[in-house]
């Protein structure tokens, strides 16, 4: 990479890393995984780096390698049979149990939901992407954003019903 397009890269990480990273982690839930994911998704950008040189473009290259890699990951994932390590996981500090019991519902809700579900959800009440944007960073019909974040809010209320606004959600 020649170091014109090396600075653009390096400004860009710095400017998008931290919203990348979130939407990563709620992808993931795993910070350790939300890091990874976000890594590759930048190396395949720093490959590709040359042909991106619409700002738009480049975000949404990124976030289409985060969802890509994350639903193969999701794929190998359910051919591999899990191994217990025989570790407890380490407790809650106390005062944080709501905080950790709506953590957890929200994560099993989102795990029923679709990739592409997810995805959506993710993006319009987590990163605060309108419906337009959403449509132009993945690349699909403003009308396919919506039908797939009504279809993931019915879903939710149903599976579950603690999580009954969008407030709840954010």
């Amino acid at each position: 990479m020649d170091p014109g397009f090396e600075a653009d890269f390096r400004q860009f990480v710095v400017d998008r890393s931290g919203a990348l990273f979130r939407t990563a982690y709620l992808l993931t839930g795993d910070r350790h995984a939300a890091e990874d994911l976000v890594q590759s998704a930048l190396t395949k950008t720093a490959a590709k780096w040359r042909g991106l040189r619409d700002p738009a473009a480049v975000e949404g290259y990124v976030r289409r390698a985060m969802y890509h890699e994350q639903v193969s990951w999701w794929r190998r994932r359910s051919r591999v049979a899990e191994v217990s390590t025989g570790r407890l996981p380490d407790q809650a500090a106390d005062g944080h149990a709501d905080a950790v019991d709506l953590r957890m519902v929200m994560r099993a809700a989102l795990s029923r939901l679709t990739p592409r579900q997810r995805t959506m959800l993710v993006l319009r009440y987590f990163e605060d992407l309108s419906e337009t944007e959403i449509a132009r960073v993945l690349g699909v019909r403003v009308g396919s954003v919506r039908s797939q974040i009504y279809r993931s809010l019915e879903r939710l209320k149903k599976t579950a019903p603690e999580l009954t606004t969008v407030r709840e959600l954010r």
